[in-house]
């Protein structure tokens, strides 16, 4: 091992002494009280913050992390110690960037990547990791000998789902020939090595906030990235020592790193491993990560994958558009008796995309099963904005009567066409829903006429029937609850209580698609929870519920709350689309989302009032949640419901305020009740908010104290 050992403390020698000089540098230039730190995180510099507990603040700060950095270099021949050294690395890489951010502006600002990923980005990955629409996370680093070698490896993990993040040259030889950034799940990072910092800060920060690893605790950390993060390393040409050294980091922190270089018996089976055939560099990288990938064949001519599903169609790449402003739009889903239904029947009634730009869209999917649910048509029919957007070059939003589907110009010069659609709602229905439904046909409607007479006739009636049922359903009209652990795959000591008035945290689970599942999968994430042994009315506390959350939990969590933020609240894992939190001043509660990035009355960002909770403990006083949630009824039920909430941003407001004002009229009498919270324009300091909710008459002042 001595010529690897030799490499690591090599780089690692030589990126202590680049950080060494750099601190030093910017100290004499700014000031050791200069503040620095890295934009919209909770977790200060989170390799030093997860690592030791310290909190960077100033370039001060700073020295004294380069010496516990080179005391992490020891040169000893021992590959441990050569990993610890790889860590060194990782500790200089993160300064090194975290400098570049000194003057405080964006030092990516007109780079092709996109420097340091902030936290909002990581919570909202949260879903797609814990339910596998992205399986695994990739890092691509360096320059290929060949850029099609490169462009196919990256593209392969694109189809499969694979987050994956670019570092080095590789990011033009990639971007010739794939679509990159976020919302395809192909992220640029940067061009110097060092760059890599900023995926290996996302598997940190996921430690602090899915997986309640606290700071300074090393071992769990690594721990946690290793058996929790399903991630990789794959480089690309030559390498040098300070390619190596990061590669030692990566691998100390249970990510294998591929090389397309003969290392020969410098190899670490299952952690540093050559692969020579680039056709092979993606099933040895999952292989050795563990990934299962489920492959769907769909006889389409686009590509289908979860990666495409942020994708935008501007006007400019638009060959065709349905669109409910312009033509009739539905979309349903009936359930029949099994002989109603001819599977794999597929019907297009009208025009297709080469006879006519702008369509109606009534798209029509008639199911049958024995075990098949009325109450899972709304479930089913939710899915058809998720498949139809896995389609490259297809754009589609809204739900229901109000749709939009845009085509693009070359996914219609592949040759995609109507049936395509329908033939990827047959095949995804018949996979994803096979435990209920055994028969599947569908009907797809592009004549304005036709689509305007099934809309009428018939979707609009079935919509109706669903919200009137789903408006009679309380936590009182139903016999059972549902846990859901699906996030626990980060946040192993979290679960949900999913119940008709509370979805999930993170805004993806109601209680139908709780049902759902458990029909689905009677072993899998969400079990149900027979409502019995009632404790306590006022806050919602169960007997049952407090068994099947110690046993969802292993023991972690042994009393919760339904409707109470102050006792026993209910656990989050950290990708909750909400958080909100006591504002004493005004004996209320604020609520903000994870997209707003400015200050609360509170004096906290999101982020730092998410840093509160998060990883499946109990916080009270602060309790993650669904947007939805919001105007429920059992809102904050035990500390007065709604009439608590003081403040939130003024998007959330505007998205929630209609539920809201309707909640309110019909507990309190009140009428426009959204009036009276406050938000960011009008102030974001807690004394100016109490005068304004005096001025309003904001019914929080009357209620008992909080606390």
């Amino acid at each position: 091992m001595s010529v690897l050992t030799d490499l690591i403390y090599g780089g690692s020698n030589a990126v202590a002494g680049l950080t060494e000089g750099a601190v030093n540098d910017a100290i004499a230039k700014y000031g050791a009280d200069h503040a620095i730190a890295f934009p919209d995180t909770a977790y200060f510099f989170p390799t030093i913050y997860a690592a030791t507990g310290v909190k960077v603040k100033t370039l001060g700060d700073l020295s004294a992390c380069v010496g516990v950095l080179k005391s992490l270099i020891t040169n000893q021949e021992d590959l441990g110690q050569a990993l610890n050294a790889g860590l060194a690395t990782a500790v200089g890489a993160e300064i090194i960037e975290g400098l570049k951010y000194a003057e405080g502006t964006n030092p990516y600002e007109n780079e092709s990547g996109i420097g340091f990923v902030p936290d909002p980005i990581i919570r909202s990955l949260g879903v797609p990791l814990v339910t596998g629409d992205i399986p695994g996370v990739a890092v691509v680093l360096g320059k290929a000998d060949n850029a099609a070698d490169v462009v196919k490896v990256v593209k392969d993990y694109q189809s499969k789902g694979i987050l994956t993040f670019l570092v080095g040259d590789c990011i033009e030889q990639v971007a010739e020939g794939v679509k990159m950034g976020l919302e395809y799940r192909v992220v640029p990072l940067g061009h110097d090595v060092t760059a890599v910092i900023h995926v290996v800060t996302v598997a940190i920060r996921a430690a602090l906030i899915f997986g309640n690893v606290q700071p300074g605790d090393l071992a769990g950390l690594l721990d946690y990235t290793k058996n929790r993060v399903p991630a990789f390393v794959n480089t690309f040409g030559a390498i040098d020592a300070v390619v190596v050294s990061a590669g030692a980091g990566a691998i100390a922190l249970g990510f294998p790193v591929i090389v397309d270089i003969d290392l020969g018996e410098n190899q670490v089976p299952g952690a540093l491993v050559s692969v020579c055939d680039h056709d092979n560099t993606v099933a040895t990288s999952l292989e050795l990560r563990n990934i299962k990938i489920k492959v769907t064949e769909l006889p389409i001519p686009v590509a289908f994958a979860a990666a495409f599903e942020g994708e935008i169609i501007r006007k400019a790449d638009m060959h065709n558009e349905c669109w409910s402003s312009k033509n009739p739009t539905a979309e349903l889903v009936v359930m029949r008796e099994l002989s109603e239904v001819e599977d794999h029947k597929i019907t297009i009634i009208g025009p297709d995309l080469d006879e006519a730009k702008d369509l109606a869209l009534a798209t029509f999917v008639e199911v049958a099963g024995k075990k098949m649910q009325v109450d899972f048509e709304s479930v089913i029919e939710r899915k058809f904005h998720a498949w139809f957007n896995y389609m490259e070059g297809v754009m589609h939003t809204g739900q229901r009567n109000q749709v939009r589907v845009r085509v693009s110009n070359a996914a219609y010069d592949a040759g995609l066409r109507i049936r395509d659609f329908a033939e990827v709602l047959y095949v995804m229905v018949k996979n994803e829903f096979d435990a209920v439904v055994d028969k599947c046909q569908v009907t797809i409607i592009t004549d304005a006429a036709e689509a305007a007479k099934f809309r009428d006739e018939l979707a609009m009636h079935r919509y109706t029937l669903r919200d009137d049922r789903l408006a009679s359903m309380s936590d009182e009209s139903v016999d059972r609850y549902y846990t859901c652990i699906l996030c626990q795959s980060f946040a192993p000591a979290h679960c949900c209580v999913v119940t008709p008035e509370r979805l999930g945290l993170c805004g993806a689970v109601s209680w139908l698609d709780a049902k759902a599942t458990n029909e689905l999968d009677p072993n899998g994430p969400c079990q149900p929870i027979v409502k019995k042994g009632l404790i306590d009315e006022r806050t919602g506390r169960y007997e049952e519920v407090n068994r099947m959350v110690a046993e969802a939990t292993h023991g972690a969590v042994e009393n919760v709350t339904l409707y109470s933020i102050l006792e026993d609240p209910m656990t989050s894992c950290g990708c909750f689309e909400c958080i909100c939190g006591i504002e004493p001043v005004s004996n209320g509660v604020i609520v903000v989302n994870r997209e707003y990035k400015g200050m609360t009355p509170s004096g906290m960002t999101f982020g730092e009032l998410a840093s509160c909770t998060g990883g499946g403990v109990q916080t009270p006083g602060y309790m993650g949640h669904g947007r939805h949630f919001i105007a429920s009824k059992k809102f904050c039920a035990a500390e007065g419901g709604i009439e608590r909430i003081v403040w939130m941003p003024k998007e959330l407001k505007d998205d929630v305020g209609e539920r809201l004002n309707a909640t309110a009229k019909e507990l309190y009498g009140i009428e426009n009740f959204a009036d009276m919270i406050a938000d960011e324009t009008i102030t974001t300091d807690c004394e100016e908010l109490l005068g304004w909710l005096s001025e309003k008459g904001h019914p929080v002042l009357g209620l008992e104290p909080l606390m």
